[in-house]
């Protein structure tokens, strides 16, 4: 059995998503458990409507929710310890789940999990990473938000977590790797992406391919497997795909709609756009992994529906199934000893950004 926690108070719309989403997942998935933590006279009756979910959960009534706009240091002030989303934190910590997913406040659910669930001993600041559709197939980009800035020893941090998240999600035995930066030739970007750059190919890790930098297209073309960048870019980067993604769909439709023989031509095509309605679908892909943390904590679109949820769940339960965790420790010990005068500082320090 996966042991899943759920925050189900998280997200716009809360247990009408949270749980409706579990139900998509039991259908496809058996061996699953849930622990469902949330308000019960709010998800009790949502419950009630889902007896499959219901008979493989166990439900923890919480006094409080964190709200979507609540600040990170609000959350963990007050009653922290009484709020969905801190306890089903703590059921990975305790040993009680596997992974925790939320839809919930994304600064808040950061910090929540960097206080309960601690960053690795060797990683100074912990990632969030995106799972970004592309021309060849699926690419992974981090850091996409949770630190803002990096220097070069972090980025190097990221790129052993997404490269042992992409041997665990692609099952490929070495990924490619790439830093983002203004240009391909090695005198061009910051200092710390040069350094970072020149540390990886000297420690030519057998977990990695190392591949030198990557530009802003080469995310969409999928030239590497894992795309490494400081959470500022990362994040812009991410909302501007995803802007341009709906700004695609709307240019389609009212394309399509405008005149009858517009309308005629869709008709002749759906199949076509049926698979690239499918290509963008972005609950397909919704998913945000913290990277680094002694756990596993996935972040869902707080804006999501219940296949979408649902997918961010099966994402947590692919990392648990394919041990995440123990391929990022291996990886971690595999550079320092190559590597050995590379120390990265145990504790994090400096602000924390929000996707």
């Amino acid at each position: 059995m996966v042991r899943i926690s759920i925050d189900a108070m998280g997200g716009d719309h809360g247990p009408a998503v949270t749980v409706a989403g579990l139900q998509n997942v039991v259908q496809r998935r058996s061996d699953v458990r849930f622990l469902i933590f949330g308000q019960q006279d709010v998800v009790a009756p949502v419950l009630d409507r889902f007896p499959k979910v219901a008979a493989v959960s166990d439900f923890v009534h919480c006094e409080i929710a964190v709200r979507m706009d609540d600040k990170p240091s609000q959350a963990l002030r007050h009653g922290r310890w009484k709020s969905s989303m801190w306890k089903a934190i703590e059921a990975v910590k305790a040993g009680d789940a596997d992974v925790c997913i939320s839809a919930g406040n994304t600064g808040a659910l950061m910090a929540m999990s960097k206080f309960c669930l601690r960053t690795m001993a060797s990683i100074e600041r912990p990632a969030i990473a995106a799972i970004w559709p592309t021309a060849r197939s699926e690419s992974i980009v981090l850091d996409v938000g949770a630190t803002i800035g990096a220097d070069a020893h972090q980025l190097i941090d990221f790129a052993i977590l997404g490269s042992a998240m992409a041997r665990a999600l692609f099952q490929v035995e070495r990924p490619t790797v790439g830093l983002l930066n203004v240009g391909v030739e090695e005198i061009k970007g910051q200092e710390d992406v040069r350094e970072a750059g020149r540390l990886l190919r000297e420690a030519d890790l057998k977990t990695m391919d190392y591949r030198g930098y990557v530009e802003g297209d080469d995310i969409g073309k999928g030239t590497v497997d894992v795309v490494v960048t400081e959470g500022f870019s990362g994040n812009i980067a991410l909302k501007t795909a995803e802007g341009t993604a709906k700004q695609i769909a709307e240019y389609l439709r009212a394309a399509m709609s405008r005149t009858w023989m517009a309308r005629l031509g869709y008709v002749f095509a759906r199949d076509a756009f049926q698979r690239l309605r499918e290509k963008m679908d972005v609950r397909k892909i919704n998913g945000g992994v913290f990277l680094g943390l002694n756990g596993i904590v996935v972040k869902s679109h707080g804006g999501t529906d219940d296949e979408g949820f649902a997918a961010a769940v099966e994402l947590g339960y692919d990392m648990v199934r394919n041990r995440l965790i123990d391929k990022i420790r291996a990886d971690i010990d595999l550079f320092h000893a190559k590597v050995p005068d590379v120390r990265v500082r145990a504790e994090p320090n400096g602000e924390q950004g929000q996707a």
